[in-house]
């Protein structure tokens, strides 16, 4: 990276950023500044990663030529008012805050500063993250590729226009809790059927990564992959007859679109 970046709250989503940017080299520790809330985490960063870490927001982002966006939506107002005057159309600003509109940092940092909105998700963790990412007003070809850098070095990066996030933001966003409860339930049925706890996550947790590398590996569709495994008259279709009669689908289908609905809602304030 020819530039640097700063890290505008480092909580969990700014430290999973921090720490992939780091991991894969395209960042080093002398290139990063993190901005948080208190000294002692602030403390906590610099010994961890070696960065340049303070709670003055400002001066990381005057410092700064690539600005990440990181706090809760709740503190984004405190942040802008910042930072405000302090950042100008030369940076690049990522915003990673949820549901918070492009429009909005826009109005509060001045006119011409490009801003790149970002709805990522949890697995940002572990380098597997699926983010989208959307132009403001100012943002450029240029400013959309310095965000699916940072981005495209912990996962996959799609390019979007804003109005489509809250869709992005019920199904990725929020997508990982949906496999989650799946595989909570998959293991309590193994359990049910006699499995111990661990047995039963073992088979399911790698089922699962399996099932997820065949989707993305082979480019086939998942009929086509359920299909393979729904064998005529056997346990697969005998289950899945169970599921649909359960209305299993329109259950993902419903809460899914709940999912939108709330984030809409969210982002109206």
């Amino acid at each position: 990276m020819d530039a640097t970046l700063a890290i505008l709250g480092t909580g969990r989503m700014g430290e999973a950023l921090l720490g992939g940017l780091l991991r894969s080299g395209w960042a080093t520790a002398d290139q990063v500044l993190c901005a948080v809330r208190s000294a002692e985490r602030a403390q906590v960063l610099t010994q961890t990663y070696g960065v340049r870490a303070g709670i003055d927001a400002a001066a990381a982002a005057t410092a700064a030529d690539v600005l990440v966006v990181a706090v809760k939506p709740q503190n984004m107002g405190t942040l802008l008012a910042q930072i405000a005057g302090k950042v100008t159309a030369s940076h690049t600003v990522i915003s990673v805050a949820a549901g918070v509109p492009t429009a909005r940092i826009e109005e509060a940092l001045g006119d011409g500063v490009p801003v790149v909105r970002v709805m990522s998700n949890v697995p940002v963790q572990v380098d597997e993250a699926m983010s989208a990412i959307a132009p403001g007003r100012h943002a450029g070809p240029v400013h959309l590729a310095t965000a699916e850098a940072v981005l495209g070095h912990v996962g996959k990066v799609v390019h979007l226009a804003e109005e489509h996030l809250d869709a992005v933001t019920a199904l990725s966003g929020s997508g990982p809790a949906y496999f989650f409860l799946l595989a909570e339930a998959m293991i309590d049925a193994g359990i049910l059927l006699g499995l111990s706890r661990d047995i039963a996550s073992e088979l399911i947790i790698q089922t699962m990564v399996g099932s997820a590398k065949m989707l993305r590996d082979t480019g086939r569709h998942p009929v086509e992959l359920r299909e393979a495994v729904t064998s005529p008259g056997g346990t697969t279709i005998a289950a899945i007859r169970v599921l649909e009669e359960q209305r299993v689908r329109a259950a993902f289908l419903n809460a899914i679109e709940a999912a939108q609905r709330r984030s809409t809602e969210l982002a109206g304030g």
